[in-house]
């Protein structure tokens, strides 16, 4: 899959949150979005996966064949997107059964992200950092090659970091994409750093940096 965004421009409760962003991934990148908070990072990604349109620019990908890019993704947001009266395993189990393309099996899912002896329990049980986890373990049970991550380390201890930090390197060798908004490194040496502040407008430049509207 390659991903090509020309000129793109995010508009939010009348207020215009960047203009003029352009970047082309192909295989195996990895591109690292950055900024203050309010910024704007979450508002692009929410374009990328088709959540949010443009107010301007395109967006394509090329080589899925006949797939939308949304049928082509992950995305791994603040919220973690669980069902806390589900167990880990039955999240992903449904994950699996919803989006196709199965790859691991749920429990192998949770194994590789430390959580093998939480497969049976409620998520409401688990703490922020292992439902994070198990929220990550649904980019394993079923095969996407783009994959959109916003805050991706957040409540995750050093050693579920590195864990993660494998997972992409994977995910890159294996010609995959990630798109990741951070504040904190994530241990990709060779990803490109895109800070969206270089495509704010000047009056966007002067807005209460942690305005919800701009995320």
């Amino acid at each position: 899959m390659r991903l090509i965004a020309k000129g793109l421009a995010c508009r939010r409760s009348g207020r215009r949150i960047f203009s003029g962003l352009s970047f082309t991934l192909d295989p195996g990148e990895a591109l690292i979005v950055t900024g203050r908070n309010g910024a704007g990072k979450s508002s692009l990604l929410a374009i990328l996966s088709g959540r949010l349109s443009p107010e301007a620019g395109s967006l394509r990908a090329e080589d899925v064949g006949e797939r939308t890019i949304p049928e082509c993704l992950h995305g791994v947001g603040h919220r973690d997107g669980l069902k806390s009266a589900l167990t880990a395993e039955e999240n992903l189990a449904f994950a699996r059964d919803l989006l196709g393309a199965a790859t691991l099996a749920p429990r192998e899912a949770l194994a590789r992200m430390g959580l093998a002896h939480a497969a049976g329990l409620p998520v409401a049980y688990l703490s922020a950092g292992q439902r994070r986890r198990v929220a990550l373990a649904r980019l394993l049970v079923c095969r996407r090659p783009l994959w959109l991550l916003d805050e991706p380390t957040a409540a995750l201890d050093a050693a579920s970091q590195a864990v993660l930090a494998g997972l992409m390197r994977d995910h890159l060798a294996e010609g995959g994409l990630v798109v990741a908004a951070t504040h904190q490194a994530l241990g990709l040496t060779t990803a490109r750093e895109l800070s969206i502040e270089a495509f704010r407008p000047a009056a966007a430049a002067h807005t209460d940096p942690f305005a919800e509207t701009a995320r």
